[in-house]
């Protein structure tokens, strides 16, 4: 009696301290497929998931996507890899048959959110029931739909960002248009340099560049005395080129990514995100160096060029944020949500200021706000949450800090306390961009399990009805 209860005590003992192999699942049977669908599966699905990398998506959104597309035709337990420049995929159908596995390589990433918003109605439909063929055949169809707007209406669009960068800071009429003609000719260069199909970096130095000779014109002709460029304020012009070339740069992606896990698509990106950021650098530096040459002194602000009033910040932000809705390619439903994201964005990062908070963490205020928010009505309005974020935070970006930081390096001829003075604006730039990272991929996590209850809670109001 005693040994059973003794027994009977070291089983409970062992429960409470191990697993019981008895009480686990078995192994799920799959669905058996045959070998043709199984490779029609998953070419559709790694195309659909190469497709949205292409023109924007992050790497997490693009493995879900394939598993799901995956898992509704019956594909269960799919492996997905994604590196910065390829995608692969692989399933194995049994311990008696061969792995199929595919891979497609991502030639270039170039933003397309009008595409990117078909790929996600797509996804929607295959969710729903259409069928492999079905889905196969809509696909192709937008795969071959052309970029939505024409060369010269990227190029101007471009160039009307510049204009709202400088409406934001309370320019002239003069400065405005001085920097749409600046921001036009960077626009017309890199457009040129892209169809001879060279590397984005020594476009960005061309931009740079170009940006700086408008500027070194102006301050000549007001330094002797002409009188439209007597009083114009150079660096507001230098300021919207800069942030013209930053604003195509996949901040948001890049930190997602690194917040995800995905490590080699995160490093990828951060690395050219970080050559295309030192090509405008170098453009810049040279453009200021040749003016130096030349006999012509741009001046160096002393302090911060503050923003205009609260009406020019909500009109430049609208205008920046339809600005690069338009040459990102987005349609009339992207554009309009990214303007009133752009409004949020930048009367939280005004409103915080105001608190005194320091601006890189007003920046991440204004981000995580407009990334929120935008999270949460793209369901509802059915556009892709990563198109109108990028577009709301743009007017965020510290384009005078930069310009600052550099025009003080350059003026310093060597002496720590130059080189303390371009430093501290290049620090003030580098906490900014970091907040607008931060905010905008915390929105973006703090939204998607709220928007994924609400879903759930419509979806079951839908049923009771």
């Amino acid at each position: 009696m005693a040994i059973e209860r003794r027994s009977r005590l070291l089983d409970s003992v062992r429960r409470a301290i191990r697993t019981d192999p008895d009480k686990v699942a078995l192994t799920e049977a799959y669905t058996v497929v045959n070998e043709t669908t199984v490779v029609k599966i998953l070419d559709l699905a790694l195309r659909i998931g190469e497709s949205m990398f292409a023109v924007g998506a992050s790497a997490h959104d693009v493995t879900f996507s394939i598993i799901r597309v995956a898992r509704v035709y019956g594909l269960i337990g799919v492996h997905v890899d994604v590196t910065f420049s390829a995608i692969s995929v692989s399933y194995h159908r049994g311990e008696d048959d061969w792995p199929t596995t595919m891979i497609r390589v991502v030639r270039a990433a170039s933003p397309d959110h009008a595409k990117l918003q078909r790929l996600q109605a797509l996804m929607v439909d295959i969710s729903e029931g259409l069928g492999l063929d079905e889905a196969r055949l809509a696909f192709r169809v937008i795969r071959r739909t052309p970029f939505l707007y024409q060369p010269i209406v990227v190029i101007f669009a471009r160039a009307l960002l510049a204009v709202g960068v400088a409406i934001l800071y309370g320019a002239s009429p003069i400065i405005i248009l001085l920097s749409f003609l600046a921001a036009l000719g960077a626009a017309f260069a890199q457009a040129g340099l892209a169809r001879l199909q060279v590397p984005l970096f020594f476009s960005q130095i061309a931009g740079g560049f170009v940006i700086t000779g408008v500027t070194t014109a102006v301050s000549a002709l007001g330094a002797i005395g002409v009188a439209p460029f007597m009083d114009v304020q150079p660096s507001i012009i230098v300021a919207s080129g800069i942030v013209l070339m930053l604003s195509g740069l996949t901040v948001v992606g890049a930190a997602q990514d690194a917040i995800d896990g995905f490590a080699l698509t995160a490093g990828g990106r951060i690395l050219d995100l970080t050559m295309q950021t030192l090509g405008v650098v170098l453009g810049i530096l040279i453009g200021l160096e040749f003016s130096r040459l030349v006999g012509v002194t741009i001046p160096l602000p002393t302090d911060a060029i503050p923003f205009g009033s609260l009406a020019a910040q909500i009109a430049g932000a609208i205008i920046i944020a339809v600005a690069v809705a338009l040459f990102n390619g987005a349609g009339l439903r992207i554009i309009l949500v990214s303007a009133v994201l752009s409004t949020v964005a930048i009367v939280a990062y005004s409103a915080t200021i105001l608190l005194g908070v320091q601006a890189g963490a007003a920046s991440a205020v204004g981000a995580l706000l407009a990334s929120f928010i935008g999270i949460l009505t793209a369901r509802g309005v059915h556009v892709p949450s990563v198109a109108v974020t990028t577009a709301a935070i743009v007017p965020l970006v510290p384009g005078t800090a930069v310009f600052r930081g550099l025009l003080g390096i350059v003026d310093s001829d060597g002496t720590a306390q130059g080189m303390l003075d371009g430093i501290g604006p290049l620090v003030l730039a580098a906490s900014i961009g970091v907040g607008l990272a931060a905010g905008a991929s915390l929105g973006l996590y703090l939204g998607t399990p709220l928007r994924a209850t609400l879903a759930s809670v419509s979806k079951s109001r839908a049923r009771r009805r």
